[in-house]
C-alpha cells in the first residue's frame, strides 16, 4: 500500500522532443518542472506521482508520451470522468487507496477526480487550486517526509 500520492493536472507547456518522454519529463509547466529536480533519480516517490492529462487521463510520472497538444474542456473532462475512474480503481487495486493525497490542479480537472472524491474508503484530499503552486506542494510534501 502507498501512504501517499501527488496528482498534478498536465500542462500546456511540453517538451518539444518527438520520441515519447515520461511524464515528467513531457510537462514542463505547472509544478512538473520542480518534480523533475526533486526526484529525478527516487524512483519510490516518482511511483507515487501522477499526472492528469487532457488526451490521456491518470497517467503514472514515468508513462511515455507522445507529444501532443490537447486542452481540457468541459466536454472532454466529461468523457474522460469514467476513464480515470477506472484508471484509479486499478492504480489502487493494485497498489491500495492512499491514505492521502495532494491535489496540484486547476478546478476543471476536479471533474476527473469526482468518483475518487465519492469513495467510501477515499483519502484526506489536500487540494492546492494553482497549478503553479509548487511552495504550497513543497510544504505537504515536506510535511510527509518525501524524499
Amino acid at each position: 500500500m502507498i501512504d501517499d500520492l501527488l496528482i498534478a493536472g498536465c500542462s500546456r507547456r511540453k517538451a518539444e522532443e518527438p520520441r515519447p518522454l515520461p511524464a515528467l519529463e513531457r510537462y514542463t509547466g505547472g509544478i512538473a518542472s520542480q518534480l523533475l529536480a526533486r526526484f529525478a533519480g527516487h524512483r519510490p516517490a516518482r511511483g507515487r506521482i501522477r499526472f492528469l492529462s487532457a488526451e490521456y487521463g491518470l497517467v503514472h510520472a514515468d508513462d511515455p508520451l507522445a507529444p501532443y497538444d490537447r486542452r481540457l474542456t468541459r466536454e472532454r473532462a466529461e468523457q474522460l470522468r469514467p476513464v480515470v475512474a477506472g484508471q484509479l480503481r486499478r492504480d489502487f487495486a493494485a497498489s491500495g487507496t492512499p491514505r492521502r493525497v495532494l491535489l496540484v490542479l486547476e478546478p476543471d480537472y476536479m471533474v476527473l477526480l469526482a468518483d475518487l472524491l465519492a469513495l467510501p474508503e477515499r483519502p484526506v484530499v489536500q487540494w492546492i487550486s494553482d497549478p503553479r503552486g509548487w511552495p504550497q506542494a513543497a510544504a505537504v510534501l515536506d510535511e510527509w517526509r518525501w524524499p
